[in-house]
């Protein structure tokens, strides 16, 4: 770690910014690309189709009756109803004006609340003014018909208030508020325009891409305030004879209709064509007709009672049929249908403010920045692109179900512009940081750690801190008479070799490289990254480097001309971990007593004949693991300390399978060891001495006990050499 400190110390390094820093930028990163987006594409509506479809998705998605639909019915003038009438009647297209009074004729003796005809009678009629008149009659003596007429812009139509016709309700208009003016009128034939108790403006303007998604509640001609043809039928069938008009919503009575920027009402459709009732118009004939003979009709005339009724076409040569979200060929009629049941049930979609949007774009291009700059990796990169993508829909969903059109368009392409310019700079300065840290690192620390470091590099801390680590300790037994026999390259080679295959073993298992002392290694685990399983893994590296150790023998005793064994210590304590050192030069290691105890650990392993010796600590912080198993042999005190410390020495499981007899023999002597009985203990540990080094050392130990018994046992065993 040495010349990683000094790189550290002495290259001009990036700053490691904390993740409150980070954030910071990627905010002010995402809402500049978030705002330079809103003014460059959303200001200019490029995304309103892509807009619109999202919309649709979501109106069909939510699209259910509403509690007041069945309150509305449908009369369709549909295919079925012409051929009946061209074959039973025969009539053909276009239909005597006397046909649809004896539709009236129905509703009125059905006490229909209110019946709107969704048809543009401009002609006098083809067979006579006697024709007009009968069906201007009929209208009369209802007193429930509300007569269309179409406001526009064009060259063609009437600047004037038809006269003689009932005038449309009054309409206080308050500062701010958006009503369109249109100057010329397609009006209805002068019989039915004085017999109509209320027209209705039957103008449907459809979004840029054809689809009709919204009506102006009203519009102004000739000094007037006229209601589109839902509103006038409601305005006729409750007796309200005051609107208001306010900024972003229309007041009828005790109901509200919210709009957009406009001054239109966005609609929330029910459903498919002819999810309000509906019969065609036929049947309808044919029950007045019934009625009139005395017989029994096809539709009840309670079907009716107190509803609001729109006649209007679906026949498809009639040419009403129009683009909506919930279909492609929807009845016009139904339109203003949809717009009498949102009014009724109150419940009409709502469109925030422009800068409502404003805001929420800037806010989620922010938020995307910041997220995107706190990532570290690929995982974490992928994780926070498909939350923030996901995050404009999930919001523009959830407010469709409450009746708000929340833009998604725009918001999303924001996002995605501040995502990207988060990956930018991320790879740019990032890249950079990243790069440092594996040329500082790359000599000293495992693969995986360095990883670890580059995806966190927050996690380097420069200064000392308490951790608690696990600590390695190896040696190589006799290795100043191998010393003594090798000329210098060869003793480099033999030494590279080796400390070679213990260092991947030890990159393996997560662990540190602290420093090499000619042959002896120190590493440890749990720094400078937490490592969870610190106190397993540098077990099973010490396993391992045994295990590998054992391959390599043959071919190190060709370089040192004898076999190379190894011992190791491991103990698991608090530490003080960091740089230590001067401000000139420093290296990253720790201080403390846990450190000195996997020293003196790795040197009394020549007491007891073993390679490989654990302190309870470290034994106790590994836990159950299926690979690994443990025997113990002593409680120890080493030089400098009075407290006896518990020692072990780790095995593969499948070896300690293998050995179960020796060591459950060896078990039982040591249990009579510490209770003082040495004959006993003596008697097992002399059984099995030639086979296991550790019951020799107890046997000469317990012989000497046996010769020289002291004054007072506690079953310590006081190691006085280091």
């Amino acid at each position: 770690m040495r010349a990683a400190s000094e790189a550290l110390g002495r290259k001009r390094k990036p700053s490691h910014k904390g993740p409150g820093r980070r954030a910071l930028e990627g905010a002010l990163l995402g809402l500049a690309c978030a705002a330079v987006f809103f003014s460059a594409l959303g200001a200019l509506r490029v995304l309103d189709s892509f807009e619109f479809r999202l919309w649709d998705a979501r109106v069909r998605a939510f699209a259910r009756p509403s509690p007041e639909t069945d309150r509305i019915r449908l009369i369709l003038l549909d295919q079925g109803s012409l051929d009946w009438a061209e074959q039973q009647l025969g009539v053909q297209w276009p239909w005597p004006r006397e046909l649809y009074g004896v539709v009236v004729s129905f509703l009125t003796r059905s006490e229909a609340r209110a019946a709107a005809f969704d048809v543009l009678y401009t002609e006098s009629s083809f067979y006579g003014m006697e024709d007009d008149e009968a069906f201007a009659r009929a209208v009369r003596d209802s007193g429930r018909v509300v007569a269309a007429l179409q406001l526009s812009r064009e060259q063609e139509g009437s600047e004037s208030w038809p006269s003689g016709a009932a005038e449309p309700p009054e309409a206080g208009i308050l500062p701010g508020s958006s009503v369109e003016d249109l100057p010329r009128a397609i009006l209805p034939i002068p019989e039915l325009a004085t017999s109509a108790a209320a027209l209705g403006n039957v103008l449907a303007r459809p979004d840029p891409d054809g689809i009709n998604r919204r009506l102006p509640p009203l519009a102004r001609f000739d000094g007037r305030t006229v209601p589109v043809l839902g509103l006038a039928a409601y305005a006729l069938g409750e007796g309200v004879r005051d609107l208001e008009i306010h900024p972003g919503e229309v007041r009828a009575g005790t109901l509200r209709v919210p709009l957009d920027g406009d001054g239109r009402a966005v609609l929330r459709y029910r459903g498919p064509s002819q999810t309000h009732e509906a019969v065609n118009a036929g049947a309808v004939l044919r029950s007045e007709i019934a009625l009139r003979e005395g017989g029994v009709p096809e539709i009840d005339p309670s079907f009716f009672r107190d509803k609001y009724v729109f006649f209007g076409f679906s026949a498809p040569g009639l040419k009403d049929l129009r683009p909506s979200p919930v279909g492609e060929a929807y009845p016009g009629v139904e339109v203003h249908a949809t717009f009498l049941d949102n009014l009724l049930a109150g419940d009409s979609v709502r469109v925030p403010p422009g800068w409502v949007s404003a805001v929420l774009v800037l806010a989620l291009g922010a938020a995307a920045g910041a997220a995107i700059r706190l990532c570290r990796d690929a995982l974490q990169s992928a994780a926070v692109l498909g939350v923030c993508l996901v995050l404009p829909f999930g919001a523009g969903w959830i407010a469709a179900a409450a009746g708000v059109w929340v833009p998604v368009a725009v918001p999303e392409g924001a996002v995605l512009i501040a995502l990207i310019g988060g990956f930018v700079v991320n790879y740019a300065g990032e890249g950079r940081q990243k790069r440092f840290i594996k040329e500082a690192f790359s000599q000293y620390l495992s693969p995986v750690v360095i990883e670890r470091l580059v995806q966190n590099p927050d996690r380097l801390t420069l200064g000392g801190e308490k951790r608690r680590l696990s600590i390695l300790f190896s040696d190589i037994r006799g290795f100043t008479s191998i010393s003594e026999g090798l000329d210098p390259v060869s003793l480099t080679a033999l030494l590279n070799d080796y400390l070679s295959e213990v260092t991947e073993i030890i990159y393996r298992y997560g662990g540190t490289i602290d420093k090499y002392e000619g042959d002896a290694v120190i590493a440890f685990w749990n720094a400078p990254l937490d490592l969870p399983s610190h106190a397993l893994n540098s077990v099973k590296a010490a396993l391992e480097y045994q295990r590998r150790l054992a391959e390599i023998r043959p071919r190190l005793a060709k370089t040192a001309g004898r076999d190379v064994f190894a011992r190791i210590g491991i103990n698991t304590g608090d530490v003080v971990i960091g740089n230590m050192g001067s401000r000139q030069r420093f290296n990253y290691t720790f201080l403390g007593d846990a450190g000195n105890l996997a020293s003196r650990l790795e040197g009394i392993n020549k007491q007891f004949g073993t390679f490989i010796m654990v302190s309870e600590n470290t034994k106790d912080a590994a836990g159950e693991d299926p690979e690994v198993a443990y025997r113990e042999l002593s409680r120890v005190t080493v030089v400098g300390k009075n407290e006896p410390v518990r020692v072990f020495e780790p095995l593969y499981r499948a070896e300690y399978e293998k050995r179960a007899g020796v060591l459950e023999r060896f078990d039982r002597a040591l249990k009579l060891y510490y209770a003082g009985d040495f004959r006993g203990a003596l008697e097992i540990f002399g059984a099995i001495r030639d086979s296991d080094p550790p019951a020799a050392a107890y046997s000469e130990r317990v012989e000497r006990l046996l010769a020289d018994p002291p004054r007072e046992w506690s079953g310590v065993w006081a190691v006085t050499e280091k």
